[in-house]
């Protein structure tokens, strides 16, 4: 696993070991980022199940100010802190180690907002819809936010989630991604 382009184009990124992660591809990584940018001016990032935090550093890579990686999981959190050691800009990343739940609950309380949202959750624990809604509610999109969704190639996500609307949808082998984005 490496950073795709940008800034820290090249560097190899550490991943979890095990079964309770599977790190996005570097060809679904680069696909994502061709569909949502490729480049950025500037941003915010909130990786709700950040694993290894590849999403999030390579969205910095690729021009994003800050990025919050999210998970609950100690060992991932490890290896997040690893590979934004190679960085070398750890000012630019923010870990919070909780359920993803409870980070949209602290960061809606804290009135912050996101221009890019990831969520790869583990499959067997998909509560995309519930967990996007609750961002609505929550203001944590800036006005033109994009959602990128990770899932099982069998999960079909609606093509409206409030005031949000499914703008593309690709399957990778046994992966789907799914984005959104807010179209007013």
């Amino acid at each position: 696993m490496r950073v795709i382009s940008g800034e820290y184009r090249g560097r190899k990124l550490k991943s979890l070991t095990g079964d309770n992660t599977r790190p996005t591809s570097d060809k679904v990584k680069e696909s994502i980022f061709n569909m949502i940018g490729p480049y950025f001016e500037d941003g915010m990032v909130l990786d709700l199940f950040a694993g290894s935090g590849g999403l999030a550093i390579e969205a910095i890579s690729r021009g994003m100010t800050l990025a919050v990686c999210v998970d609950r999981n100690y060992q991932a959190m490890k290896v997040i802190q690893e590979n934004i050691k190679i960085t070398k800009n750890p000012q630019k990343f923010e870990t919070l180690k909780m359920d993803a739940n409870q980070a949209i609950k602290r960061l809606s309380l804290e009135k912050r907002s996101f221009d890019l949202i990831f969520l790869d959750p583990p499959y067997a624990r998909q509560e995309i819809v519930d967990q996007i809604e609750k961002m609505i509610e929550g203001q944590l999109l800036n006005e033109r936010a994009t959602i990128v969704c990770e899932t099982d190639k069998s999960v079909e996500l609606p093509e409206m989630i409030l005031n949000l609307t499914q703008i593309r949808r690709q399957v990778y082998g046994t992966s789907a991604v799914t984005i959104y984005r807010n179209e007013e």
